[in-house]
């Protein structure tokens, strides 16, 4: 198995190479050659596999250059119930007649970023152990990517995290689970700017391939292949809990920000996963629901991405979807990098109405797609309540409005949750007047000292950093 890059570059990369490197050296996203496919039979001995043996399947099917049995036990040392809190790894709940929601905050950061970073962080220790190198990770967050990397690099050997998030962006208990970190190796930085300004940075200091190569910046954003691939195996996961034969279709709905976990169920159908549609959810930063709807893909500057109760969804420039793109063009890196470098760099806007692609897309990858606002997230965590007596956070309220309007008889609806309610608690208040619980190792974490540093959106400020950081370490 090799990967290539959506716009073109010729280099042809091993899994361990994209791990480490995060983007292509002409700045852009990593994909495979091909999606394996599964046939009927594999997915039949599959369904009865454990969480960590059906990973260590899907993974296998996209890594050859680590060892079955090395894989197999950084799988296992993964994917445990002590870490994650049930030996399911991602249980799947009922609200109502063929409508489900996969649990998958059972992690140490309560969100569903846990489920890849837990992986990937196991899977950078041991690669760059097997170097004898060091990693420096530059990544942005809206607010649950920050915390569950950090949460799963920290005192790792080798490596380091800059993460940067958007002052004043996330709720107080995001903030407080990155910042509160004193890890010598977490360097949390508060940009003055949104989370699109954070992700923007990412890419420029990537595509410096001098500073790069340098001070050896890597990624764990969805712009890791690693990590989506990870996000892979829940889908598998959810779907043989809701089935009982391989002959079933399922529908997924997705609460959407920068398409890195919807995209990954875009991979799983790839792969033959009897998924019906996806359904992409978005909050009023609806640029998504605008792409899906109309075939044109149109950005927002900071002033027209707007601050909701949804704030990890606030997101203007979604980055995977380029990897969609990049399959729906069928392949054509060329006509991927005009879109992307030339169209959408100067004019924030590319599109695909007209396209014979575009209007073959719903039927050929399944995507659908709707948005959900303050009002409407609220009633919806109302409603969960008052039927199922289950707190639901916002972004997952988000999914579940949306599903419901594009829910089938018959064919089961599977939501994916985001996060665990305290992390989103002046939501949870305002929709039902009352405090959601929370576990006890997080009791008064808001109180706790905090370390970061203020920045401009600066790119150079922040190599500037990155770099002063590193030669200190190395006096």
């Amino acid at each position: 198995m090799h990967y290539i890059s959506t716009r073109g570059y010729p280099e042809r990369k091993t899994f361990c190479e994209v791990l480490l490197e995060g983007l292509a050296p002409d700045g852009r996203l990593y994909v495979p050659e091909v999606y394996p496919r599964v046939d009927d039979a594999t997915l039949a001995r599959w369904r009865g596999l454990s969480y960590p043996q059906l990973a260590f399947e899907i993974l296998s099917l996209y890594i050859d250059d680590i060892s079955p049995a090395d894989l197999k036990a950084i799988c296992a040392k993964t994917y445990t119930a002590e870490i994650f809190g049930t030996a399911r790894i991602v249980p799947v709940r009922t609200l109502a007649a063929g409508l489900h929601v996969a649990e998958l905050s059972n992690g140490p950061t309560l969100a569903f970023k846990d489920i890849a970073m837990q992986l990937l962080g196991n899977l950078l220790q041991y690669e760059l152990a097997r170097r004898h190198e060091e990693l420096n990770i530059l990544g942005a967050t809206s607010g649950d990517t920050g915390s569950a990397a950090e949460y799963a690099m920290r005192g790792k050997r080798g490596i380091r995290v800059f993460m940067m998030s958007p002052r004043g962006r996330m709720s107080a208990f995001q903030q407080a689970q990155m910042f509160s970190l004193q890890d010598e190796n977490i360097q949390n930085i508060a940009i003055e700017g949104v989370f699109d300004d954070c992700q923007d940075i990412v890419k420029a200091v990537s595509g410096d391939a001098d500073f790069k190569r340098r001070h050896r910046i890597g990624a764990v954003n969805s712009i890791n292949w690693a990590r989506l691939l990870a996000q892979v195996v829940y889908y598998f996961s959810a779907y043989f809990q809701v089935t009982a034969e391989n002959a079933s279709e399922v529908d997924f709905t997705v609460p959407c920000g920068n398409f890195g976990n919807i995209c990954a169920g875009h991979v799983a159908r790839m792969m033959g996963l009897p998924i019906s549609r996806l359904v992409v959810a978005t909050n009023e930063n609806d640029v998504l629901d605008d792409f899906f709807r109309t075939g044109v893909y149109r950005l927002r500057g900071q002033a027209d991405t707007f601050e909701t109760s949804s704030p990890s969804m606030d997101i203007s420039k979604a980055s995977n979807l380029e990897r969609f793109v990049f399959d729906l063009l069928g392949r054509d890196g060329d006509r991927t990098k005009s879109l992307f470098d030339d169209h959408l760099r100067k004019s924030g806007a590319f599109d695909l109405s007209r396209d014979p692609a575009f209007a073959r897309a719903a039927d050929r990858f399944g995507f659908r797609s709707g948005k959900s606002t303050h009002p409407e997230r609220l009633a919806t965590i109302r409603d969960i309540w008052q039927r199922s007596n289950m707190l639901t956070d916002p972004h997952t309220a988000d999914g579940v409005k949306v599903a419901r309007e594009h829910f089938v008889p018959d064919v089961p609806m599977i939501v994916l949750e985001t996060a665990l309610p305290i992390k989103f608690a002046a939501t949870i208040r305002e929709a039902l007047g009352r405090e959601p619980g929370r576990p006890k190792r997080f009791e008064g974490i808001e109180q706790l000292p905090r370390r970061f540093k203020m920045l401009p959106a600066d790119a150079q400020a922040i190599k500037t950093y990155i770099a002063e950081i590193v030669q200190g370490a190395a006096c």
